[in-house]
C-alpha cells in the first residue's frame, strides 16, 4: 500500500538509516580528532609513510599528491595517484599514517589484482549512471501513476548503487589490514602506535558499514512502497 508522505510510517526506515551513519560520522571525526594529537614516535608524516610503505611494496609508479579538505584521502586506480588530505600529509600524528597506509593498501590491491578492487571498479560507470537515473525515473513514474514501469526501472537503478556499497565493504576492511600489517611490518608504528591506529580505522569502516545499512533500508523502502504497484495499477 502507498501512504501518502506526509504520514508514511516507511519514513522510520529512512531515519534509522540517517542515525546510523550520524552517529558513524560522529564516531569517526571524534577518534581521528583524538588520535590526530598523538604523535608518531617516528617523526614520519603521512606522505612519507605512504611513500616507504609503496616503495617497500614494490610501487614505484604510483604519485604520492596532496589535497585540500578534510579526510578526503583516496586513492585513484585509473591515474595510479594516491591523494593525501590536509590533514594527513604533513601531520606525523598516528591517526595520518593510519589513513595514508590504507590508502596505500589500496595500491597493492591494485598491484595484486585483488579481484573485489576489480570488481568495484568495473561497476563505476552503470553505479555512475544508476546514481543519476534512479530517482528522475522513480519520481516521473510517481507523477505518471500509469508509469509504474519506470519506478520499476528506477529501483533496479538504485539497487546497482546498494550492491556497489556491498562490494566496497571487503575492498576497505581488507585495505586496513593490510595497511597494519604493513606499518608494523616495516617498522613505521610500534605495537602501541598501532592499537591508536587502528581504532581510527575501525572507526572509519563504521562509516562505510552504515552507508550501506542506510541504502539496503532505503531500497527496503522503495520495494514496501512500490514492489506490488504493478499489480496494483
Amino acid at each position: 500500500m502507498f501512504y501518502p508522505y506526509y504520514f508514511d510510517p516507511t519514513y522510520l526506515l529512512i531515519i534509522i538509516g540517517v542515525v546510523l551513519s550520524l552517529l558513524a560520522s560522529a564516531r569517526l571525526r571524534s577518534t581521528y580528532a583524538k588520535y590526530s594529537r598523538v604523535r608518531s614516535r617516528t617523526g614520519m608524516t603521512g606522505a612519507q609513510a605512504a611513500e616507504r610503505l609503496l616503495h617497500a611494496e614494490g610501487i614505484y609508479d604510483v604519485r604520492i599528491e596532496h589535497i585540500s579538505g578534510n579526510l578526503t584521502d583516496h586513492y585513484s586506480p585509473n591515474e595510479k595517484v594516491l591523494r593525501l588530505s590536509d590533514g594527513v600529509y604533513n601531520s606525523t600524528s598516528v591517526a595520518a599514517i593510519g589513513v595514508a597506509a590504507h590508502e596505500c593498501g589500496h595500491a597493492v590491491q591494485h598491484k595484486e589484482n585483488y579481484v573485489p578492487l576489480k570488481i568495484r571498479g568495473s561497476m563505476v560507470p552503470a553505479v555512475n549512471i544508476g546514481a543519476q537515473l534512479s530517482w528522475p525515473l522513480i519520481l516521473i513514474g510517481i507523477i505518471f501513476g500509469s508509469a509504474g514501469f519506470l519506478v520499476q526501472l528506477g529501483i533496479i537503478l538504485f539497487s546497482l548503487t546498494v550492491l556497489f556499497q556491498l562490494v566496497t565493504l571487503p575492498v576497505e576492511f581488507n585495505a586496513s589490514s593490510r595497511a597494519l600489517a604493513a606499518l608494523q611490518r616495516h617498522n613505521i608504528l610500534y605495537a602501541e602506535e598501532a592499537k591508536s591506529t587502528r581504532k581510527v580505522l575501525k572507526a572509519a569502516a563504521l562509516t562505510y558499514v552504515a552507508a550501506a545499512a542506510a541504502s539496503i533500508l532505503q531500497l527496503l523502502r522503495l520495494l514496501l512502497l512500490f514492489g506490488g504497484r504493478r499489480n496494483d495499477d
